[in-house]
């Protein structure tokens, strides 16, 4: 019975991954489940799947929590270290780690460095501390999974094979709701235009980020540390369909994708059972019903984001801390409706360029720098309205 600690578990991934799971009762185990403030639903969850430990960043919800689940015989953890406190304490065969931002940098770092199987879904523990976080799962034989997923086509894609018989890692974007919008009218695009993806049902904030194409910036950043290329070996192609999910090219010309419908779950169930594959119950991809499959070059000088994630992918270091905290005060302002849409790489790239150089940071100094590139995203933010 392999054991699961799921971080996250009442956001979208997490609740897929519990989807998941009722298809694998007979050999999976769900262990520990951490939230942040949805108390109402943890307890359901908690009722639902019998974990040994709840952990609640939240104190105020952890209180609730507890006085809920009082006589169920599960143990409550609250207070800001509650994800990392949880997964030391349940060392689970797989750590899921879906809780969005910075706040589940922690929590993934105490996953890398118990082994097993850390699947990873929060980029940005990635894009924050990518040496350290696979550093810490080369040394305690953590494998890392990832669960999103373009970078779930690639590491499937490169089952078996060596990073130094890679040409190019190409990681599909569908676009967006913006891919064929004119430059000039970015300014005016209304926060409901921007939470209006043609394909995904996502959250707020990673809504936006496809909207600037910032996401890929992202999944730029994490690729070059999961997978061990160099920034300028990856690339990004907009795939409107979004049936091929990223693809690899080797050395030798040949190129291998991985296919199927837009689900979560399926990248979710691979990591799950990795190294096997389990069965689903879900219906099957039916390629005929896809025969007109679309790739093309997206418009650099419409989404500057890219260069900005291929920048902060090369220069490694604090660079990717940076450009994920500053993007994440735009995008905050932006739903709030205080800066326009096209402010939004503007005042990640004005922040970037001022980052100090560091090629292996601590934990503190990723924190600091996290912390540094948010007061300055606001200063930015003051400075453009004035």
């Amino acid at each position: 019975m392999r054991t699961v600690c799921i971080l996250g578990s009442t956001g979208s991934v997490g609740q897929s991954t519990l989807e998941v799971l009722t298809e694998l009762r007979g050999t999976h185990r769900v262990d520990a489940l951490v939230a942040r403030g949805s108390a109402e639903r943890i307890i359901e969850q908690a009722k639902a799947w019998k974990p040994r430990i709840v952990g609640m960043t939240d104190l105020a919800a952890g209180r609730i929590v507890r006085d809920a689940l009082v006589g169920h015989g599960i143990e409550v953890i609250s207070g800001p270290q509650a994800a990392e406190e949880t997964v030391e304490a349940i060392r689970a065969d797989v750590v899921v780690a879906a809780i969005t931002g910075a706040a589940g940098l922690a929590a993934a770092l105490a996953a890398s460095a118990q082994g097993g199987i850390l699947a990873i879904a929060n980029k940005e523990a990635l894009v924050m501390a990518g040496r350290r976080v696979t550093d810490l799962a080369v040394r305690h034989g953590t494998r890392i999974v990832p669960v999103d997923s373009e970078h779930s086509a690639i590491f499937q894609s490169l089952h078996g094979e060596s990073s130094r018989s890679v040409r190019r890692l190409f990681l599909t974007a569908s676009g967006g709701p913006f891919v064929d919008l004119p430059a000039a009218e970015f300014a005016a695009v209304t926060v409901e235009r921007a939470l209006k993806h043609p394909t995904w049902q996502m959250g707020p904030k990673i809504t936006i980020d496809s909207a600037t194409m910032m996401n890929k910036a992202l999944e730029i950043i994490e690729a070059r540390w999961l997978f061990d290329v160099p920034a300028a070996s990856i690339e990004v192609l907009v795939h409107r369909q979004s049936i091929v999910h990223s693809m690899v090219e080797f050395v030798d010309g040949s190129i291998l994708a991985q296919l199927g419908v837009p689900s979560m779950t399926v990248p979710i169930r691979y990591a799950l059972a990795y190294p096997r594959r389990a069965e689903t119950r879900e219906q099957y991809f039916d390629l005929a019903r896809f025969a007109k499959l679309t790739f093309e070059a997206p418009d650099d000088s419409r989404f500057p984001a890219l260069r900005l994630g291929h920048h902060a992918a090369a220069a490694g270091g604090l660079a990717g801390c940076a450009l994920n905290a500053a993007n994440e005060v735009a995008v905050e302002r932006f739903l709030a409706r205080k800066i326009s849409f096209s402010a939004i790489p503007e005042i990640v790239e004005r922040v970037l360029d001022r980052v100090a150089s560091d090629n292996d940071p601590d934990l503190e100094q990723i924190l600091a720098t996290d912390a540094w590139a948010r007061e300055n995203a606001a200063r930015e933010i003051e400075r453009l309205k004035a």
